[in-house]
Order: C-alpha cells, then structure tokens, then sequence
C-alpha cells in the first residue's frame, strides 16, 4: 500500500514553496512581500543565509512566515544535531539534512530536537533528509563510487530516512512514485526542480511539472524562477496553484 502524506488536508496554495534563491535580503523581502498570501512557505538555502545570516530567518518566523531552511546539513553526528538544535530555535517550520550521513546523523539529530524542544516548549519542525540533488544522474552517483542508479539510491536513502523517524525527504518527483510505494508509513515527499513544461532547465537535470509531481505524490513542490523571475508574480504563483488545484481535486487557495 502506498504510503500516506502526513498532511492530507493541504490546499494548493499551500503545496508551494517558494525558493528565495536571491542575493539580498531586500530581493528576499520583495519577494516575500509580493507572494505571502499567495504560496505556502518559503525556502531559505544556502545563498541567502551566507548573504543575510540567522537573523534574517528569525525576522521572518517572527512575522508569521513559514520557512524551510535548505541547508543540508551533512557532518559528523554531533556537529548536525547541534547545527539542527539552532535551526529549530530560529523557528524554522522545515529544515533539510542529507541522508548519506547515516543513521546516526539521524538519530542524534531526531534525539536533539525533541529533547530541545520539550525543554524549551518550542515547534517541533518537521525533519527531511535530502536523498539525490536534482543536478545529479546516474553518471554523477557513478563518479562518486555509488553503483545504483538514480531510483534505487533515493529509495535506499528514503528507507533509512523513514526507518530512524525523520518527517519525509527530498526527491525529484521523477523518483516520488516509488517512495509512495516503498514506505507504508506517513512521509511527506517535498520536490525540488519544479518548472512549466515551456521552461529552461537551467542547471537541473532532473526536472518535472508541477502537476506531474502532485500526481505522482508529492506533497509540497519547491519553485524558484519561474516564479520569481516572472513578470507577475501573483499571477504566476496562481497559475501554479490552478493547476496543482486540477489535478488534487482542491481549492487552489
């Protein structure tokens, strides 16, 4: 039985996650301006928090924003659990390590928050493991010593993600279909790479439609630059909505 979202009730709006993916924080604040009563969430990766730092990202839990932190961590298990303890007291409402650092990684990590968050009577954030970049092949796991193919290696690390009780993963939604049928246990499935069927590719190879990954059974989807690069971006984040709407059966608000 394929496995069930752990949450069922979203809109369509809210299936969306805008990537800040900016130089500035005042780009990132336009931006947020401009479409937080249009999408769910937004992204914070790496760029914009070198750029803008922890502060930034605890103005904007402040303000009501819900934030997936795109940091991937992956470093020994101590130093991510900690880095995970700090993300968590920002407030973030999602947050991303990557799988391949194992079991342990996870578990202290898990361990880590819930401790902290008992202590401390904060929000649990909901935990992803990050299983393949979207900029990754087959050809890119086999450069670095990994045998399996593109699926095969993201069902894998999805397995151990689920076993050591993280929230869900990251995966293309090329790959969501059989994380759906892999895992019987509830698990969000969070897809990056999402462009229009008219869009470049930029610097990602394994790319879908929003509506393909809904189908296939993602929960939310990660936009970047057809949204933010449009010329209307209301408008562009509502088209993406309508059509998330058409194929879940939900208000695309």
């Amino acid at each position: 039985m394929p496995a069930p979202t752990k949450e069922p009730d979203l809109s369509a709006k809210d299936r969306i996650i805008v990537a800040l993916d900016v130089e500035s924080v005042d780009t990132a604040l336009g931006i947020v301006n401009e479409l937080a009563n249009s999408v769910g969430a937004f992204k914070i990766g790496l760029q914009l928090f070198t750029a803008a730092g922890p502060s930034f990202v605890r103005k904007l839990c402040e303000q009501g924003h819900r934030i997936f932190l795109d940091l991937k961590f992956h470093d020994i298990p101590n130093t991510v659990a900690q880095a995970s303890v700090e993300a968590t007291r920002l407030g973030v409402w999602m947050f991303n390590v990557h799988a391949v650092g194992g079991s342990e990684m996870m578990k202290r990590t898990q361990d880590g928050i819930t401790e902290t968050c008992e202590r401390e009577s904060l929000v649990r954030p909901r935990i992803l493991a990050v299983t393949v970049l979207t900029s990754s092949d087959s050809s890119v796991l086999l450069e670095t010593g990994i045998e399996n193919d593109v699926e095969k290696q993201v069902v894998k690390l999805a397995q151990l993600t689920a076993e050591y009780g993280l929230d869900g993963v990251v995966v293309s939604a090329r790959e969501a279909a059989a994380i759906r049928t892999s895992i019987s246990q509830p698990f969000l499935v969070v897809t990056p790479g999402i462009r229009p069927a008219s869009a470049a590719r930029d610097d990602q190879k394994r790319v879908t439609t929003a509506a393909d990954a809904i189908t296939k059974g993602a929960d939310y989807i990660v936009v970047g630059r057809p949204i933010t690069q449009a010329a209307n971006m209301r408008e562009a984040a509502l088209a993406l909505s309508n059509e998330i709407a058409e194929i879940s059966d939900r208000s695309p608000i």
